[in-house]
């Protein structure tokens, strides 16, 4: 199995991402700490967060059961630096063709961001291995199954817009996976630096994904 498919089927597997957007490294690597003291085993560093990089190389050589990726990639230049650093999977905000055909020369996964069913058809027939619905609307659940109807074949991984509430009902709506963000490293405790909330808040996460049947 490649190691593109291996990094796919853990996604697939583990089912939930957290994603770190922070302006300070040490806070970013405090917090994903907690995050994975608390069950995730998929991470990701935005390129926006300070030191990105660096955190990506960090944890990907202390743990070799995480799934470690980086987001906010926006050209194949960052695709180049991003896998360098150790980068398992890249996700970006927009679709640019450019660097889902970048990953897929590198043998990386790609995650660009779409919103319309034409934007995750071109994605899919681009070669992306996920299409990351971003920003998730209210009814996410409703819009992920209206989706899957006509186009089922997609592997549709929503964030910014998925809670505690919704994740249940976003997965049995057929989505691929669900990225945590706010809802996960939440602004109030990253300010406070309440590293033991974070870590309950992911507890929370995974005794609410032990129900999904």
């Amino acid at each position: 199995m490649s190691e593109n498919s291996t990094i796919v089927n853990t996604i697939l597997s583990e089912k939930v991402s957290a994603i770190i957007r922070v302006g300070n490294k040490t806070i970013a690597e405090s917090s994903m700490e907690a995050a994975i003291e608390g069950g995730f085993k998929v991470i990701e560093f935005t390129l926006t967060t300070p030191g990105a990089l660096d955190l990506i190389s960090q944890f990907r050589s202390k743990d070799d059961s995480l799934c470690v990726g980086a987001g906010t990639v926006m050209n194949p230049g960052s695709v180049d630096q991003a896998v360098e650093a150790g980068a398992q999977f890249i996700v970006s905000p927009i679709f640019d063709p450019e660097v889902v055909k970048r990953c897929k020369q590198l043998d990386v996964v790609a995650i660009p961001g779409t919103q319309t069913p034409t934007e995750m058809q071109f994605a899919d027939e681009a070669g992306a291995d996920f299409v990351k619905l971003f920003p998730a609307p209210p009814n996410v659940a409703e819009y992920i199954s209206y989706i899957l109807g006509p186009q089922p074949h997609l592997k549709i991984f929503p964030t910014a817009g998925i809670n505690l509430n919704n994740m249940l009902d976003v997965l049995h709506a057929g989505a691929a996976g669900l990225g945590f963000v706010g809802p996960l490293f939440d602004p109030k405790m990253i300010e406070d630096l309440n590293f033991e909330g974070i870590r309950k808040k992911a507890e929370k996460i995974f005794d609410q994904l032990s129900n999904l049947n």
